[in-house]
């Protein structure tokens, strides 16, 4: 997957609206990947995030955070945590499934698909540079690595 260009797709955002990734060609997009909204390590993923923007912001990189949860709940996790970037809904799994960052049986439930703790960084002509795999959802990303390898860029 790396090295290869990123697979586009367009997700709905917490207003419903339809956001594509190819609209940020041109920029730096580090897309996180979360199991779910209101789950304890995502609250904080998705916080550090936040923490991170200044940084990130610096480098022209952009966040997006990707659930299979509905926009209603990504968006009010967004105001929960008062998150500044994109919280996709990908309710089909088809961008979980094109990048490669299902998890099966979250929670315990069997059967049930979520996305993992994957983050994919993006370069501005659309060529995945880095990706990150949690050995489980319960670890969390080196955030200063992956702001390192954004700068980088």
């Amino acid at each position: 997957m790396i090295g290869q260009n990123a697979p586009d797709f367009t997700l709905k955002n917490t207003a419903k609206e339809p956001i594509s990734l190819s609209s940020y060609r041109g920029k730096t997009v580090i897309l996180a990947f979360y199991p779910g909204a209101f789950t304890g390590v995502c609250d904080k993923e998705m916080c550090a995030f936040q923490d991170n923007m200044a940084k990130l912001n610096d480098v022209a990189a952009t966040v997006i955070g990707i659930s299979v949860d509905s926009p209603w709940a990504n968006a009010e996790f967004a105001r929960k945590y008062n998150l500044e970037f994109e919280l996709l809904s990908d309710i089909d799994r088809e961008v979980v499934t094109a990048y490669d960052a299902k998890f099966v049986g979250l929670g315990g439930i069997d059967g049930y698909v979520s996305a993992n703790r994957v983050v994919i960084i993006i370069d501005k002509a659309g060529t995945i540079q880095h990706r990150w795999v949690a050995e489980n959802p319960g670890v969390e990303p080196d955030y200063d690595a992956l702001v390192a390898v954004a700068e980088s860029l």
